[in-house]
């Protein structure tokens, strides 16, 4: 037993050593002020570091950490800066009084602010001893219960002191830029926050049990991927069925696990203190998020199965809606599923109050979307996943498809709050570039089920390309007679993969944000929404490729109707476009752009993570690739399909067998069910494809014999794409064509199979790119 404990003791005092080892950094927010105090632009920094602009914006919001041997380069730099510009008077914040708890009780001053010294050691029980108040600051301010990790908690209305601000979520005081990627206080800045009065402390109160962090009562326990910490306890916490709530980081939480609408009551209290900032000033902050496990399942009083296995939700007269119910609590109209919102409406008093719950044995990981057993990892990994996930994307709201879409909604809020000069009023006004109400889809865009197309056409009609918009991703492969003496020869039949091809159409794409509007025999404006009627029939290309205007890959046979950015490419290979009418947009603009860019760095960071990198090379890029844990990559699955389903959502169709032909549906009542967004952006995605197969075809003379959504396969003399993809003199990838890399756009290794494969699959008119993996991709939600 002593030789256990001694060793025990060695291996702490290991880690101690190394926690001691490693070069201390000041707070985010004092990083910068440094920078600025000294005059010096992040370039500057970047180019000192040799690292990218990029980086220091990443260090100075507190999205990820410097690593040696940059960091002790970095931590020399701030501390000289310190030096030269402390804080002071004139420039120290003014945060509010410090939580009284057991260390700063005594009887003494208000304790003093001094940022200037972020290095000095945390207080803990060995330093604690009596003494003069010690220095507050970012770094070693203790954590209390129910406030905020890295900020003041909010003034409450009318608190004295407070600046009065509008109603609603657009209350200026209450955010500020960053905040929603866990990197900045949700709270006034410092410089809205009110003064204290120098007064005597109180005398300590008794306190709470504080919640443990691994076992620990940690003050900064910090997730390495997450430098800054999260709001409050996070936005989220796991139920494991025994009392025990777990956050990110460790933390674990006691909660009441005898009813619902205690639970409830819980998590939108102090004691949960669950936090989901806004991504944009005219949002809303997000809702708690409980996942409950099988065990906190059947704790709660909830089956482990639901028998409704069409509607998927909990009977109306289940005793868990009888205790919501009597506690005035309400549901959503999608009842209580595997994702079931629990609210109760917002008043002047008590404002938004609502809850999502995630049942994890309902199904509410999809395994297509999250991966297998994801929903069977130990509640301390499973929270530690969905937060980091929360960080970079959303908290979960739904399925990755709705979450995707709910995305779109907090990066563009619809309305905002906005003083009415007449009656010096604050009232609900729109946000510029957002989606603001729901339009009616012109005919050609709608579905065969909306009300829009049946009052046209009878329900067994079969609309033809000339009255239907057909725009969907490529499902094409080549006629196996067109493969040239030369392809035969080769060994292997290598796939390509676009990465997040959706997300990277969807980059400064101008969509339409309001109705359609009619135009008979219009002049083709590539700048303008809309789809048009024209006739590409008569455009001749190259049989070995893909026609870039219909999914299936074959000609036009005569007039159809096309998306904006499919016409535009007509345009650009030199085809005369008379379009004969068009449904256009002219209140237009790029909408999707901040969603792609949430998803973009969420993509890159993640990957990140996995050791892949945009600094590798070709060469160093696929090693990596290959190299990927399959057993890891759970966040990344969910980011891809969040980007794929998000898209998808914009033309949701009718669910349910009581759906009648002809009616409208609850997915048409949003202003983000806009089939044209969704056609305009897998327009744009198949344009790409083929613009840089159709470069690869002329300089390099290299054909692929298949293509499906954003996967494209190539015979070539070895099983790596460097074995085919064209290279310039220099070695560089040729211009306009594919490339290799980690970003948004550029392609990775999907798989390698022998030729007499690819040519049996041809023979069989099956798609080489479904099956390239070895396994269908798209019936796993690839």
């Amino acid at each position: 037993m002593e030789n256990e404990q001694q060793s025990l003791f060695a291996a702490v005092d290991a880690l101690l050593e190394e926690a001691a080892a490693q070069d201390p950094l000041p707070h985010p927010d004092e990083r910068k002020r440094l920078r600025e105090a000294a005059g010096l632009s992040q370039d500057q920094i970047a180019k000192a570091l040799s690292v990218r602009r990029e980086t220091v914006t990443s260090w100075e919001t507190g999205r990820t950490a410097p690593r040696p041997p940059k960091r002790a380069a970095y931590a020399r730099l701030l501390e000289g800066l310190a030096t030269l510009h402390p804080v002071n008077a004139v420039n120290a914040p003014k945060p509010p009084t410090p939580t009284v708890n057991a260390v700063n009780a005594a009887p003494s001053p208000a304790p003093t602010v001094n940022a200037q010294e972020p290095l000095a050691p945390p207080v803990n029980g060995v330093n604690a001893a009596p003494s003069p108040a010690p220095t507050v600051n970012a770094v070693n301010a203790p954590r209390a219960e129910g406030a905020a990790v890295c900020g003041a908690e909010p003034q409450p209305a009318g608190a004295e002191g407070a600046a009065p601000t509008p109603p609603g979520s657009g209350a200026e005081p209450q955010f500020r830029e960053g905040a929603g990627r866990g990197t900045a206080p949700q709270g006034p800045t410092p410089a809205q926050a009110p003064t204290p009065a120098p007064a005597p402390a109180p005398a300590a109160p008794t306190p709470k049990p504080a919640p443990t962090v691994n076992g620990v009562n940690a003050v900064n326990a910090v997730n390495a991927k997450r430098p800054t910490p999260l709001e409050g306890n996070g936005p989220l916490v796991v139920l494991d069925g025994t009392g025990h709530a777990h956050a990110a980081d460790g933390l674990v939480l006691d909660h009441p696990t005898t009813t619902l609408p205690a639970l409830i009551a819980w998590a939108l209290g102090p004691d949960a203190d669950l936090r989901s900032p806004r991504l944009h000033r005219n949002g809303k902050d997000g809702d708690p998020l409980l996942v409950l496990t099988a065990a906190a399942t059947e704790a709660l009083g909830l089956p482990l199965v639901l028998e409704d296995r069409r509607a998927l939700r909990l009977p109306d007269n289940h005793p868990a809606l009888k205790q919501l119910a009597k506690g005035k609590w309400q549901l959503t109209r999608r009842g209580f599923g595997p994702w079931p919102r629990i609210y109760r409406p917002a008043t002047p008093t008590t404002g938004r109050q609502c809850v999502q719950l995630a049942v994890l044995p309902w199904g509410a990981l999809d395994p297509r979307a999250w991966g297998e057993d994801t929903a069977e990892l130990p509640a301390p990994e499973l929270a530690e996943l969905l937060t980091t996930y929360a960080a970079r994307v959303l908290t979960p709201r739904g399925s990755t498809a709705v979450t995707g879409l709910e995305l779109m909604t907090a990066l563009r809020p619809p309305t905002r709050a906005a003083r009415n000069p007449q009656t010096n009023t604050w009232e609900s006004a729109p946000v510029a570039g957002s989606l603001v109400r729901p339009v009616d889809p012109a005919p050609p865009e709608a579905p065969d089920e909306h009300p829009v197309v049946a009052a046209l056409y009878p329900r067994a009609h079969q609309r033809t390309p000339d009255q239907v918009l057909d725009e969907e991703a490529y499902d094409w492969i080549r006629d196996p007679e067109l493969l040239s003496d030369a392809e035969c020869t080769r060994t292997h039949a290598v796939g390509i993969d676009v990465n997040m091809a959706f997300a990277a159409a969807a980059n400064r794409l101008v969509v339409g944000l309001g109705p359609a509007v009619h135009a008979p025999r219009p002049r083709f404006d590539p700048k303008t929404p809309g789809c048009w009627l024209a006739d590409l029939s008569a455009l001749d290309l190259d049989p070995r490729l893909p026609s870039p205007f219909t999914p299936h890959g074959r000609r036009p046979t005569g007039p159809a109707w096309y998306a904006t950015p499919t016409l535009a490419y007509a345009l650009e290979l030199g085809h005369p476009v008379e379009p004969a009418e068009a449904w256009l947009r002219p209140d237009n603009g790029p909408y999707l752009d901040a969603w792609y860019t949430r998803l973009r760095d969420a993509y890159v960071a993640t990957m990140a993570d996995l050791g892949v990198t945009p600094a590798l090379s070709e060469p160093g890029f696929l090693t990596a690739m290959a190299a990927l844990p399959s057993g890891n990559k759970q966040v990344l699955s969910a980011i891809k399909s969040t980007v794929k389903g998000g898209i998808g959502k914009l033309r949701e169709r009718p669910q349910g067998a009581g759906y009648r032909h002809g009616e409208p549906w609850p997915a048409l009542e949003r202003p983000t069910w806009r089939p044209d967004i969704r056609a305009a952006v897998i327009s744009t995605a198949r344009v790409n494809m083929h613009r840089k197969m159709l470069k690869i075809a002329r300089g390099a003379g290299e054909y692929p014999i298949a293509v499906l959504s954003d996967c494209a396969v190539y015979l070539s003399d070895g099983p790596s794409p460097l074995d085919f993809l064209p290279h310039t003199p220099e070695g560089k990838p040729l211009p306009g064509g594919f490339r290799l890399g980690v970003s948004p756009g550029m392609v990775k290794h999907e798989g390698t199979q022998s030729l007499l494969w690819a040519v049996q699959m041809l023979d069989e008119g099956l798609n080489p790119a479904r099956h390239i993996k070895g396994h269908d991709a798209a019936a796993d939600g690839e």
